[in-house]
């Protein structure tokens, strides 16, 4: 069986699901989802940067209204569960949890807990993040010892 990390920061749309579990052809896949809800990523100016650059000015001028720590968590939990249902929908074994701290670290210490095959990071473009490379897949890549895949979430959840 192949062992993935699926790292992400909302609810798996139908496609995103189907993207991930037919990247492997017919093999078994078993996903391990960690997700941290988009509000405790980054802060709100970087999100709202990005809006602007995907020409999504309305999400930008309601940026401040995400919710962030402790008020994320409710739906972080909620987009946790659904993706799980929906990965496990389709084939797949599915488990996962929310990220708190340090998403890095807490993805390093799964990959090495499991011995997981591969790492998926699946977002939305984060184009300020990612020119500098900060982003989470170009930051695994050098921290976790496995390959890393970086993939856009084809639509909004």
């Amino acid at each position: 069986m192949f062992t993935s990390v699926l790292m992400i920061e909302k609810a798996l749309t139908s496609a995103d699901v189907e993207f991930v579990t037919t990247l492997h052809g017919d093999e078994v896949v078993a996903f391990h989802v960690l997700l941290q809800p988009r509000g405790d990523q980054a802060d709100r100016l970087l999100r709202a940067i990005d809006d602007v650059a995907l020409g999504e000015l309305d999400e930008a001028a309601h940026e401040r209204e995400t919710p962030e720590g402790a008020d994320a968590a409710g739906q972080g939990q909620q987009a946790l569960d659904v993706s799980l249902v929906a990965l496990r929908s389709a084939g797949s074994e599915a488990e996962g949890r929310l990220i708190e701290n340090h998403p890095l670290d807490e993805l390093k210490k799964l990959v090495d807990e499991i011995d997981a095959d591969e790492v998926i990071v699946l977002t939305d473009p984060h184009y300020v993040e990612e020119f500098f490379h900060r982003d989470w897949a170009s930051r695994a890549r050098h921290k976790v010892g496995v390959p890393v895949l970086k993939l856009f979430s084809h639509s909004k959840a």
